[in-house]
């Protein structure tokens, strides 16, 4: 059993860390060859690369906060609940597969821009869509990565409630 579970925690961190290498690579390469708001049209304008710093969280909530409560709430929290989940990731060994795979793209996300804002006080975002009624703001890779993982959790969570239905009282 102890070979198993060596195997199991071998997959999910190295699911984390791709999730955090396919983020800092694609940031590097942006950092490296894209200018500040320079706008590089992928398909037509409906894809487009650009290159902005967030210093705020989601979307650049808590942009405007002072320096030190945006450190402790983009930074020192984070940092902590990442580190509870990975926590939590490898010691539960019978969750359900796709919360596993959730929860490991929720943590390389999280830590891909956590790593960010430590090292550069900032998140590079780069990536904007616009299909007209579905619009975004600018994001980055572990964005993706995030929303992939809070997906899976949904996912999980419905397949849960469809196949155990809570008993409904009848009041009648």
């Amino acid at each position: 059993m102890q070979k198993k579970e060596t195997l199991r925690w071998i997959l999910l961190l190295a699911i984390v860390a791709l999730n955090i290498g396919c983020d800092q690579v694609s940031k590097s390469i942006v950092r490296q060859k894209i200018d500040y708001d320079e706008n590089i049209s992928i398909i037509k304008n409906h894809f487009i690369l650009t290159k902005v710093e967030n210093t705020g969280a989601f979307l650049s909530a808590g942009n405007n906060l002072p320096e030190a409560v945006r450190f402790v709430l983009l930074s020192i929290l984070p940092v902590l609940v990442l580190g509870y989940g990975l926590f939590y990731l490898l010691s539960k060994n019978n969750l359900p597969r796709s919360i596993q795979l959730g929860l490991c793209f929720l943590i390389g996300g999280g830590i891909g821009n956590v790593y960010d804002r430590i090292l550069f006080g900032s998140v590079t975002d780069f990536l904007h869509m616009d299909f007209g009624i579905f619009r975004t703001g600018i994001f980055n890779l572990a964005d993706v990565s995030i929303m992939i993982g809070i997906a899976l959790l949904f996912i999980q969570s419905l397949k849960r409630k469809i196949s155990n239905p809570s008993p409904v009282e009848n009041n009648f």
